[in-house]
């Protein structure tokens, strides 16, 4: 593909650029919602000064280091126990430009977390991709594009789906390559609902089109980096469950936006206990020692298993995923992993979530098992990496 004839389309997905940050951040000081919203994380927030410093950031840079880094912070302060990294070393030393693959838990905030502690150990932040069916209100659009988020259109015809991932391929390999800017894509179109994190082919399908190489060369000159995401608490958990009821009751639902917005919300606000990233090693390594002359279905294959294991390897564990996986399996095998305290904590954890489903011929039984496989899942797949 002819970078030339696409860079013009970049226009519809790329973030801000620096001379539109004046605009950006006046189009959101004048939107009601979006001061509702930020009210609603600092009560006690005076708007006419905050405005003052919305305003006094004239690039991108300093709006991510000075607002984004300090509300990322204030939710993780008001929702996390703790958030903590680890692989820190296995980073580039010379801070060369890296795709970051991570497993999805939750829709905001695994890029923004992930952000905040690259900045923390002087990596710098990454352009984010996020879906543009997240894109509910014109103040998310705006905000997300000013954070250096940029756009994946979901929802495009087969016709115009080999045009759309060209651009989007394009794009990242341009970031990566030309302004050497680091990039934190989801393993899966979505989250996976079930924590059965698995890497699609069709991700690796689309960054291999804006090269123009090889499969191998190409997704080698990204710097492909795994990232494992572990949340001790997923406060979206219930809706999952909810919606896979949904689903199995009625094969043609559909979410709505008002569902997305409220999982957006829900895992945003809500308590997530302990959060820990690991940083997995960098993937050149173990793509130099596959044979290139296999079959692309072959390769991709082979490709997505090296990414998922990285993720498996280095997932964290807490009491509630030992506790669900003995629940789930009606096994003791875990049980010095954790006390009674711990299982009557989680249990008693897991029928509040299980209240908050109102559906017709809500089943129980089915909802408390999809709870539980979600909690489970990430070790089950662990064991079978390590073993």
């Amino acid at each position: 593909m002819n970078k030339e004839s696409v860079s013009f389309n970049f226009d519809d997905i790329r973030p801000v650029n620096n001379d539109e940050v004046k605009g950006a951040i006046e189009e959101l000081i004048t939107n009601e919602d979006f001061q509702r919203a930020f009210r609603y994380l600092k009560p006690d927030l005076d708007w006419e000064a905050f405005s003052k410093v919305m305003r006094a950031c004239k690039t991108k840079e300093e709006f991510k280091s000075l607002l984004s880094y300090d509300a990322v912070s204030t939710v993780a302060r008001k929702t996390t126990f703790s958030l903590t990294v680890s692989g820190k070393t296995r980073l580039p030393e010379d801070n060369s430009p890296c795709m970051f693959i991570s497993n999805h838990r939750d829709i905001v905030l695994d890029a923004a977390f992930l952000n905040v502690m690259l900045y923390d150990v002087g990596y710098g932040m990454t352009q984010v991709a996020i879906g543009d069916n997240l894109l509910i209100r014109s103040w998310i659009k705006t905000l997300v594009r000013l954070n250096n988020s940029f756009i994946v259109k979901r929802g495009v015809s087969v016709r115009q789906m080999l045009e759309v991932s060209g651009t989007l391929s394009a794009y990242i390999h341009h970031t990566i390559k030309e302004t050497k800017e680091s990039v934190w894509i989801a393993q899966r179109e979505g989250r996976a609902k079930d924590s059965d994190d698995k890497t699609q082919g069709s991700i690796l399908k689309m960054l291999n089109i804006g090269g123009d190489a090889d499969i191998l060369t190409n997704l080698m000159s990204l710097n492909i980096v795994p990232v494992s995401i572990s949340y001790e608490y997923d406060p979206c958990d219930f809706l999952k469950a909810q919606e896979f009821q949904q689903k199995r009751d009625n094969p043609d639902f559909v979410k709505s936006q008002r569902d997305d917005l409220l999982s957006m919300e829900t895992g945003i606000l809500y308590d997530k206990g302990r959060v820990h990233f690991t940083m997995g090693s960098p993937i050149n390594s173990q793509l130099k020692e596959l044979d290139p002359t296999l079959e692309k279905g072959e390769l991709y294959s082979a490709i997505a298993t090296i990414i998922d294991k990285e993720i498996y390897r280095h997932y964290r564990f807490y009491p509630s995923n030992y506790v669900a996986y003995d629940l789930l399996n009606k096994t003791r095998r875990f049980e010095v992993n954790y006390s009674q305290k711990d299982k009557e904590e989680f249990e008693a954890y897991l029928q509040k979530q299980l209240d908050k489903i109102i559906i017709p011929d809500k089943d129980e039984s089915y909802l408390r098992n999809k709870i539980l496989e979600m909690y489970s899942n990430p070790l089950k797949n662990h064991l079978e990496t390590v073993e």
